[in-house]
């Protein structure tokens, strides 16, 4: 699969590039922002992805986020994904609405018409990015996954769901239960239609509550969010981890908001934790 170079800039003694390339599992073309840290130059390093959340693009967290230096002092890639397809033929919210269609893929397969034509973005995470990540640069297939709001509810999921891929996974205000918020509802109703079961299977909350195999989970949480009652429940996810035993530490922190200020924060808590897990052998 080919590349396309979009950007390439030396940072913190690594590089930091974008590219574009044709995905075959979204029927369009995709751009993504990797970070490789001094350390690639000698060996393969581990990889942390991370899923921005609504409006995002893969600009935002490499440009906010501060996470360059850290992710070159612990020797981890950074890999950050747009958050949905994108091109003139890929279906949009009809009002124009910034929680539905193009910024909000939402990190599921969608299959109601005409969002199932592009919009599979749990698949293009789970897969044909990983695989296209380790077969171009200097990576190992050990793997770690983070991410903000929408983010933060991808990346839970596709760590539940897939436990053997990730050696960790961490959140920031991630929509925890979206079954039961405004978001998650519109979202789920429009890309996989009236089946709750469905639903229930890019729920983090359901998820947590069914998974036998566990993945730590570090998740940090603003007291000052605007949308933390709304929108995101972090108490229905701490209740399903208290329930199973799940290793979850969420933590409250508190006057913080939903911007990319509270991220650059405690990313390095979040980039530490996941290289504890990911230099382990076990």
């Amino acid at each position: 699969m080919a590349l396309e170079t979009v950007s390439a800039n030396k940072a913190f003694g690594g590089r930091h590039e974008q590219y574009q390339h044709h995905s075959d599992v979204l029927n369009c073309n995709m751009r993504f922002a990797i970070y490789l840290p001094p350390q690639a130059e000698r060996n393969p390093v581990s990889v942390v992805y991370w899923l921005s959340g609504l409006t995002c693009t893969d600009e935002n967290f490499m440009q906010k986020a501060g996470a360059q230096r850290i992710a070159a002092e612990l020797g981890v890639a950074l890999v950050a994904p747009d958050t949905s397809p994108r091109g003139e033929d890929v279906a949009d919210d009809p009002d124009g609405a910034y929680d539905l269609g193009l910024g909000a893929g939402f990190y599921l397969n969608a299959v109601r018409s005409p969002w199932d034509k592009h919009y599979r973005m749990y698949d293009y995470v789970v897969s044909e990015l990983p695989g296209l990540i380790e077969a171009n640069f200097p990576v190992s297939e050990k793997r770690s996954i983070s991410g903000h709001s929408m983010g933060g509810h991808g990346a839970l999921t596709i760590a539940l769901k897939n436990p053997e891929r990730y050696a960790s996974v961490s959140a920031f205000s991630p929509i925890s239960n979206p079954i039961n918020c405004p978001w998650g509802q519109k979202a789920f109703a429009n890309y996989l239609g009236d089946d709750e079961q469905l639903w229930r299977q890019y729920d983090a909350t359901e998820l947590m509550l069914s998974s036998d195999a566990k993945v730590p989970a570090l998740v940090d949480q603003g007291s000052a969010d605007q949308f933390l009652a709304e929108q995101l429940r972090p108490e229905a996810l701490q209740s399903a981890a208290k329930t199973t035993g799940y290793p979850l530490e969420l933590r409250m922190q508190e006057g913080y908001d939903h911007s990319y200020y509270f991220i650059s924060t405690f990313i390095a808590d979040h980039l530490a934790f996941h290289s504890r897990y990911l230099m382990s052998d076990s």
